[in-house]
């Protein structure tokens, strides 16, 4: 134990004299949760520009343009009569929707000839365009239903009758988990989990394949023969440092305002599976390529596109069943899952039972595969230091 706590303060000291692994460990997660946090404080898009073109110039189509400036969503960028130089005018005024009232729209209208409002989207930005469709809709079919409403009670109904002839049923849309529709709350904590599994890809990346370039493996090795207590050593110093960070990283939720239950038990065997199972897997690539660089380069190939397949934003159903069996087998994607069903639905160990269990998974393989891969490397350079003994001897 006195060698293990010797070795244990010299692993520290290797760490903190790593810039890199310093900024990437300790920097990354304050500086991206701020960042990601800020660009989505806004918690939804406003003030989409839209060009409305009025070729009627009516009573009736300026009272639908009053409604489209009354709309949050909506900003009328542009009024006007013909469509003029659109096309000239997006790549630089990037209009989300371009709204056309025809000629003779009101009289049409009142002549029951159903006259047709064109809405041209730009669809470049689908976030965009899929916001912009809903708050035009919402405009154009409620001015839509007050107009025939208006038409019927003119034909003699009251109020009540032109209402309920026009309407044959009612709709009730009751919004839940996340019911104002707060993209802040949707997008940040898929991403804070990422970035966690990304920086702690990349520091275990750096633990092993560094002692290798260095040559201070040769050293450890004659302290220990066995893989497990190398694991130990390595591990140790991070699974005291990550839960700080994990900490640090969920004062974002309280702090954004995101309604999400995450100070819980189920929350922290996820929080404790993810940790382990991004550990053992770039524990792993450290030891299986002896190169600071390259084994930091293949984990980002793995880190870089996990947030993308872990089906957090894009259905996993709609990805092709050979990608999505590969996205399964990143921690992140169990993690994401798991998550959503407890900081949002209030699910128990019992509703994340397939998340924990392929999270286990994960990390048994590769804890085995690391313990048999640093056994073959322990051996070997025992056999090469017992080499050069027995040349230096002879």
């Amino acid at each position: 134990m006195t060698t293990f706590l010797k070795l244990l303060r010299i692993e520290f000291k290797r760490i903190f004299s790593n810039n890199v692994l310093l900024a990437i460990f300790f920097g990354a997660p304050i500086l991206y949760g701020v960042l990601f946090g800020y660009v989505y404080q806004q918690a939804k898009v406003v003030d989409l520009p839209i060009v409305i073109i009025d070729q009627d110039n009516s009573p009736t189509t300026d009272k639908i343009i009053d409604a489209f400036e009354d709309n949050e969503g909506l900003l009328v960028k542009s009024l006007r009569f013909t469509p003029g130089t659109i096309k000239e005018e997006m790549p630089f005024e990037q209009y989300a929707a371009v709204v056309t009232f025809p000629t003779n729209f009101e009289a049409d209208i009142l002549q029951k000839r159903h006259p047709e409002v064109r809405v041209d989207l730009n669809m470049a930005n689908i976030l965009n365009a899929n916001t912009a469709s809903k708050h035009i809709q919402s405009v154009l079919m409620t001015l839509n239903a007050g107009i025939e409403i208006e038409g019927l009670k003119k034909q003699g109904m009251n109020a009540d009758q032109a209402k309920s002839a026009y309407e044959s049923f009612k709709i009730n849309f009751n919004k839940l988990y996340n019911s104002t529709g707060n993209y802040v709350t949707f997008m940040l904590p898929g991403l804070l989990a990422g970035i966690m599994q990304q920086i702690i890809f990349l520091a275990m990346a750096l633990v092993f394949a560094r002692d290798f370039e260095d040559g201070y493996f040769g050293d450890l090795v004659k302290e220990s023969k066995w893989s497990l207590y190398h694991i130990a050593l390595k591990s140790t110093p991070f699974i005291l440092m990550i839960p700080v960070m994990w900490f640090l990283v969920s004062l974002f939720i309280p702090y954004f305002k995101i309604d999400a239950a995450i100070y819980n038990f189920p929350m922290l065997v996820l929080v404790s599976l993810l940790t382990l199972g991004s550990m053992t897997i770039g524990m792993l690539f450290s030891i299986a390529i002896p190169s600071q660089l390259k084994a930091t380069e293949l984990l980002m190939v793995i880190s870089t596109p996990a947030f993308v397949l872990s089906g957090f934003t894009w259905p996993s159903m709609a990805i092709p069943d050979s990608i999505n069996a590969i996205a399964q087998c990143i921690p992140l994607t169990q993690f994401l899952s798991g998550f959503r069903k407890v900081a949002f639905y209030g699910g128990d160990l019992k509703a994340i039972a397939p998340e924990i269990n392929m999270l286990l998974l994960i990390i048994l393989i590769t804890f085995i595969a690391m313990v048999i891969l640093l056994q073959f490397k322990i051996s070997r350079q025992r056999k090469k230091q017992s080499r050069l003994v027995n040349d230096t001897q002879n």
